[in-house]
C-alpha cells in the first residue's frame, strides 16, 4: 500500500448553469471536485495494486467551509447529477459516463452516496463516493478502480473517516 497526499482543486463559487455542457462537468459529477470555496482542505490516498486484476485506490478529503458551503456543495452535487446522469465521453471512443445518487449509510448531519462508472468498449470502470456533512465540514471518501460491483469497503471507510474526524478533528 502507498499513502500519498493529494488535493484536487475545487470549482470555487462559480456554479455551472444549464448552458454548461454535461461533459464539462465530469469532475463535479464524480464528486472529485465540488462547488464552493473551502477555507481548509486536507487529503490522503491509499492504494493497492497487488494481487488483483483491478487496482484499488481509496482517498479521503476533508473540506471545511467558513459559511454554508458544505450544505450548498452537497445540494449542487445532487442537482448536477439529476441534470446529467449519463454523459457521452468527450473523447472519440464512443464511451460514456454514468452518475447516480443512491441509498447509502446515514452518517453525520447528512450524507450522500454517489456511484459512477465509465464504459469504453467492453471495459467498465467504477468509482464510488460517500460525502458526509458535519456542520460546516465535508468528509468525502472515494473508492475507485474497484471491480464493478465490488465496493463493499466504502461504507466502512466512510464510517471510519467520520469517527476519526469526530475524535481528532482531522
Amino acid at each position: 500500500m502507498d499513502i500519498a497526499t493529494v488535493m484536487a482543486p475545487d470549482a470555487g463559487r462559480r456554479r455551472p448553469g444549464p448552458e454548461v455542457p454535461c461533459a464539462d462537468m465530469i469532475p463535479l459529477l464524480s464528486a472529485n471536485r465540488l462547488t464552493g470555496a473551502p477555507s481548509a482542505m486536507a487529503a490522503a490516498t491509499v492504494s493497492s495494486g497487488e494481487g488483483s486484476d483491478y487496482p484499488w485506490v481509496a482517498s479521503e478529503v476533508l473540506r471545511t467551509y467558513a459559511d454554508d458551503g458544505a450544505r450548498e456543495a452537497m445540494a449542487d452535487l445532487r442537482t448536477f447529477i439529476g441534470r446529467c446522469p449519463a454523459v457521452a465521453s468527450p473523447g472519440q471512443d464512443g464511451g460514456s459516463y454514468r452518475f447516480a445518487v443512491v441509498p447509502g449509510p446515514r452518517l453525520g448531519d447528512e450524507s450522500t452516496r454517489v456511484d459512477a462508472s465509465t464504459t469504453s468498449g467492453s471495459i467498465t470502470l467504477a468509482w464510488d463516493s460517500i460525502l458526509v456533512r458535519i456542520g460546516t465540514t465535508l468528509v468525502v471518501v472515494h473508492e475507485q478502480g474497484n471491480e464493478p460491483g465490488g465496493d463493499d469497503h466504502l461504507p466502512r471507510l466512510a464510517e471510519a473517516a467520520l469517527r476519526s474526524y469526530q475524535t481528532t478533528g482531522s
